[in-house]
Order: structure tokens, then C-alpha cells, then sequence
């Protein structure tokens, strides 16, 4: 009985949940390509674009973090049928999302010496240098999107986003290609046509986007009469308030990801590249239990509005279940499946390559079965950090993810990685640990919180009786 408490809120949350996967699938499909077509250029190539990838990646998950706040305002506003601060969240939230992205691509850009004091490789720093500024400027119109993207996910409309991405990819795919090995009258440009298809995919998204709800009948109304007036300074505040959290909890994680990916590079370029192919197949898995925390974020913004947490908290409930058995199934196929997936990753056919070739190969199957192993702690502490968005509770998870990614997780990744025989492995033990504490801890601040918002209506219910005059009751 209690298990069907949750289970039929199943077919709701998977509604809400599996246009924003496959969205999130086709950001990373973006990426995956970039790596399977730059892949059979060679592993110096692999590993240019894997480090090239991690700065943009730091920069582009800042970004999207901050986006985060604009959904639990607008779901909460939708579903206490508040119009105005509905328009309010959205306008403002597009504002700073414009600033940011600028802010980004210039940081991005400031900070390419730091290749050379990581002490990186010195031919895959000449590789990377060009391709990261390039990706760098397609963060402009890609932070610009999530604006749009967390507006309408918050409106429980999440088909527009996937719809957008897919087409970014119908069009990234055959660009890429193009540009990358050269086809008729198309140059070939090897490794830097990847970043220029990124560029122009990323425009063509944001255009398809604003079109596309633009003139949606429920959200065109929200694009009418728009100007800096609209701008004010308390829902300024309020989506910084929640926005530089979330976009802390997400770079903290993202930011221990990419130091695996220097770390793999202080080991060589295989480590590194191998490093790539295990994080290019954990991020595809990753972006399923992305789409189930928009889920728990949407619905639980709206039962916050309509102040009813025992629902909040089923709703809740269901999602992290729904999580847990989608990644227990990935969890099994990756242990199935190690030794076969990295395979397509790298041209075997490349006699020149053939020896660093088998030596990738044997790294990533090997990180492969301890992703297999994090399945479930990453899936549950992103889907508990969505719930916790929900409810707008964002400065104690922040801390929760720092001390979990910053100090066990790290330390752990740098000692095993370069000071014992585990390697690589090592490192991606270390990111086990941190993933593993993130998910215990997020869960119990949820669980406290949420039991705290029962408690706390049904006392505010008992005084509205106490305090109603004898005729009305």
C-alpha cells in the first residue's frame, strides 16, 4: 500500500521528466559526437578537446546552476496563479541569464594560461587553446536558453526545450562532420570544426526557442511589453539569493569532474583520454536523473504554492524511487557492457595510434565498472538537490555538496590517482566517495525539511480553527 503511495505518481513525474532527459541527452549528444568524430582524429586530439571542454564545461555549469532558481519561483507562482511574478521571475531571470553569459565567456577566455600551470601536456595545450575560445563564445546563446528553458519548465511546459535541443542537433551533427573531415566545397578543419558546429548549433537553438514560445498562446503574453522597467531590484535579489547556490552546488560537482580530468592528464594522455570516454558515458546516463530533478523541482515548487507539503513530500518521495530504479538498470548495463562501449570511442584501425589505443581501451573499462558502482549516489543527490530547489532551500546544500566534493572527494581522487598503483581508477574512486556522501546527507536535509513544513501546517491549520468565530465553524 505504501509503495503504491508512490508509484502511481510515477506517470506524472516520467510526463514532466522525459522531455527535459531527452533534451539533456541532446546537450550531450552534442558533446558525444564532438568526442566520437574528434575520437578518430587521434588521442592527442581526444585529449586537446577533452581539456579544452573541461574549462567551458566549469564555466557552462555556473551558468546553468544560476538558471535553476528562475523554475522553483515560476512553479511556485504558477501554481498560486500569480501572473505578475510570474512575468516578473522571467524577465529578470533573462536579464542576468544575458549578463552571465557574457561574464562567462570572458572568464573562460582570461583563464586559458592556467593549461600551462596544470602543467598539461604541451601539444595538447597548443590543440586546446584555439578550440576553447571558440566553445567559450557559444556559451553566450547557451546560458541565454536556460533562461528561456527554466522559464518554461517552471510553467510545466518542458516539450519546448527538447524540441529546441533536438533541432540544435539536426543541425550539429552534419556540420560537425562537414567541418571536421572536409566535404565538397567545406574545408576540412579537423578538430576546430567541432568548435565552430558547437557555435552555430547553440544560435540556432536560442532562435528556435524564442520564436517557439513567443508565440505559445499561454506564454506569448508573458513576451508583450517588455522593457528595463521591468527590471527591479527585489526579484534581482531573490533570484541571486537562490541562483549563486545553486550555481555553487553544481560547479563544486562539476569543478571535481574536471579536476579528474587534470588529474588524468598529470598521467598521460591516455589516462586522460580514457578519462574522457568514462565521463562522455557516465554524463549520458547522469542526464536521466537531470530530467527526474526538474521533475521533483516542478512539482514540488507547486505544492509549495499551494502549501501542501504532505503531497510535497509523496511527490518527492516518488521521484527519488523512480531514480533509484533507472540507475540501478544503468548500473548493470555498464557493468555488462565495460569492455565493449569504449570501443567506439577510438579508431582501432589506426595503425599509427594502435599501441595508445589498446592502453585507452583497458583504462576506460576499467572506470567504467566504478561508474557502474556510482550510478545510484549520483542519481539520488541530483534528484534530493532538485526537491531541495522545490522547496527554495539552497545555502545548507551548498555546503553539504562543498564538503562532500571538496573534502573527501578530492583528496581522495588526488592521493589514489598519483600516489598509488590504482591510477585512474583511483581518481574515479575518490569521485565515488564524494557522490556517495552528497546523496546521504541531501537526502536527510530533505527529509528534515519536509517533515518540518507538516508539522509546521498543521499547526498554522489548528490556529485558523482556534481563531474562527463559533459561527463560521
Amino acid at each position: 500500500m505504501a509503495l503504491t503511495l508512490y508509484t502511481k505518481e510515477f506517470r506524472t513525474n516520467f510526463t514532466l521528466a522525459y522531455p527535459v532527459i531527452l533534451g539533456m541527452l541532446g546537450h550531450n549528444i552534442m558533446g558525444l559526437v564532438d568526442n566520437i568524430m574528434v575520437g578518430h582524429l587521434g588521442s592527442r586530439q581526444l585529449a586537446a578537446v577533452s581539456l579544452a571542454n573541461s574549462f567551458v564545461f566549469i564555466a557552462m555549469s555556473a551558468g546553468i546552476g544560476f538558471s535553476t532558481a528562475i523554475t522553483p519561483i515560476v512553479a511556485q507562482g504558477d501554481g498560486a496563479k500569480d501572473d505578475t511574478a510570474v512575468r516578473s521571475v522571467f524577465h529578470n531571470g533573462l536579464f542576468l541569464c544575458t549578463l552571465l553569459g557574457l561574464l562567462l565567456f570572458g572568464a573562460v577566455e582570461l583563464g586559458k594560461p592556467l593549461m600551462h600551470l596544470m602543467k598539461q601536456p604541451a601539444e595538447v595545450i597548443a590543440l586546446a587553446s584555439p578550440f576553447i575560445t571558440w566553445v567559450a563564445i557559444s556559451l553566450i546563446p547557451m546560458v541565454i536558453f536556460q533562461a528561456y528553458k527554466q522559464f518554461t519548465d517552471g510553467m510545466s511546459l518542458t516539450k519546448y526545450a527538447m524540441y529546441a535541443v533536438v533541432f540544435s542537433n539536426v543541425i550539429h551533427i552534419p556540420i560537425n562532420y562537414a567541418l571536421i573531415y572536409g566535404v565538397w566545397f567545406v574545408p576540412k578543419l579537423g578538430m576546430m570544426g567541432a568548435a565552430y558546429g558547437t557555435v552555430l548549433s547553440r544560435v540556432a537553438m536560442l532562435i528556435f526557442m524564442h520564436f517557439a514560445i513567443a508565440n505559445h498562446k499561454k506564454l506569448g503574453k508573458y513576451f508583450k511589453g517588455f522593457s528595463f522597467s521591468e527590471i527591479k531590484g527585489s526579484m534581482i535579489k531573490k533570484i541571486i539569493s537562490l541562483g549563486l547556490p545553486s550555481s555553487m552546488q553544481m560547479l563544486f560537482e562539476v569543478a571535481l569532474f574536471t579536476a579528474a580530468i587534470w588529474l588524468s592528464g598529470f598521467l598521460g594522455t591516455t589516462s586522460q583520454a580514457a578519462n574522457q570516454i568514462a565521463l562522455s558515458l557516465a554524463s549520458m546516463t547522469f542526464m536521466f536523473a537531470m530530467g527526474l530533478s526538474v521533475a521533483a523541482m516542478v512539482r514540488v515548487g507547486n505544492q509549495k504554492g499551494l502549501q501542501n507539503f504532505v503531497k510535497l513530500r509523496t511527490v518527492a518521495r516518488s521521484v527519488f524511487l523512480m531514480a533509484i530504479i533507472i540507475e540501478t538498470v544503468f548500473a548493470l548495463l555498464f557493468l555488462v557492457l565495460h569492455n565493449v562501449l569504449p570501443v567506439y570511442f577510438v579508431n582501432i584501425e589506426n595503425v599509427l595510434d594502435a599501441k595508445d589505443n589498446v592502453e585507452v581501451l583497458a583504462i576506460s573499462s576499467q572506470l567504467l565498472i566504478v561508474a557502474a558502482v556510482f550510478q545510484l549516489s549520483d542519481g539520488v543527490q541530483v534528484v534530493v538537490l532538485g526537491a531541495l530547489r522545490g522547496v527554495q532551500d539552497v545555502k545548507v546544500p551548498t555546503l553539504i555538496t562543498f564538503a562532500a566534493y571538496w573534502v573527501i572527494g578530492f583528496p581522495l581522487s588526488f592521493y589514489l590517482g598519483l600516489y598509488t598503483p590504482l591510477k585512474a581508477t583511483g581518481i574515479w574512486i575518490g569521485l565515488l566517495a564524494s557522490l556517495t556522501t552528497a546523496a546521504i546527507f541531501l537526502y536527510l536535509r530533505f527529509n528534515y525539511l519536509a517533515n518540518k513544513l507538516i508539522r509546521t501546517g498543521k499547526k498554522a491549520q489548528v490556529i485558523e480553527i482556534e481563531t474562527k468565530p463559533l459561527a463560521t465553524l
